[in-house]
């Protein structure tokens, strides 16, 4: 499962790195120990004029679908489960047309020590410190309390498929649920929102995620990650263990 991971990059790397396009006045704020609720970067898709732009945005992480009543609901939907996304009222709709990528520099997962006394944090990133992009969905939500037209009317969320964890290697350690990786080549095929077949696109993205995933490096880090208000580049320093 995906319950805190980094991002430090400006927004102008990520819009190099992701090859896509920014609002000037995009305004991302680093972080070393991003938790559920918090602005996140995604990458989406849109038809503009007949072609497709490719955008950096900002989100809060937790899906709030559009028919809630309450963006609370979003609390409880940070992370969707790839067996049953297409079923689930929350997400049935978004991953029909409302895919992203949520672009992070790694994540963070905790082992448990023999005993099962304590456990030790983890983090999870790509071997060359390049961009790992996870499947994700989104949608917009409109606050009925604001007034037609207030610049905080609508709301941006998103959240993040896991998987099952491999059953052999370093990740089957960890925590069992694994957050989905995506390939440049699904990335453009997830984003495509004239792409109307999500079970095909589901499946194409599992199946090379263990691969892509067994790449990853997992290096032992301090338990300060576990403390939301720890935040600094400490925080994804390796420790010996």
């Amino acid at each position: 499962m995906c319950g805190r991971y980094v991002i430090a990059r400006a927004v102008g790397d990520l819009v190099a790195e992701l090859e896509a396009e920014a609002e000037a006045s995009l305004e991302l704020r680093a972080s070393y120990n991003v938790a559920p609720t918090s602005d996140v970067p995604i990458v989406l898709e849109r038809l503009i004029d007949g072609a497709l732009h490719r955008q950096v945005h900002v989100a809060k992480w937790g899906l709030v679908p559009s028919w809630a009543k309450d963006p609370v609901v979003g609390v409880r939907a940070f992370n969707a489960r790839s067996e049953t996304v297409l079923e689930k009222p929350t997400f049935r709709a978004a991953i029909k047309a409302r895919r992203c990528g949520v672009p992070v520099q790694g994540y963070y997962e905790w082992k448990k020590s023999p005993d099962g006394l304590s456990k030790q944090p983890y983090f999870v990133h790509s071997a060359d410190g390049s961009l790992i992009v996870f499947a994700g969905l989104y949608e917009w939500w409109k606050d009925p309390a604001k007034p037609e037209g207030a610049p905080d009317q609508w709301l941006l969320s998103t959240t993040i498929l896991t998987m099952a964890s491999p059953t052999e290697g370093e990740l089957a350690t960890l925590h069992d649920r694994l957050p989905v990786p995506l390939g440049p080549e699904a990335l453009a095929e997830w984003l495509d929102p004239e792409n109307r077949a999500p079970g095909a696109l589901l499946e194409a993205a599992l199946a090379e995620a263990w691969t892509l995933a067994a790449e990853w490096v997992l290096d032992p880090v301090s338990a300060a990650v576990g403390n939301v208000r720890n935040n600094g580049p400490e925080l994804i320093e390796a420790i010996t263990v």
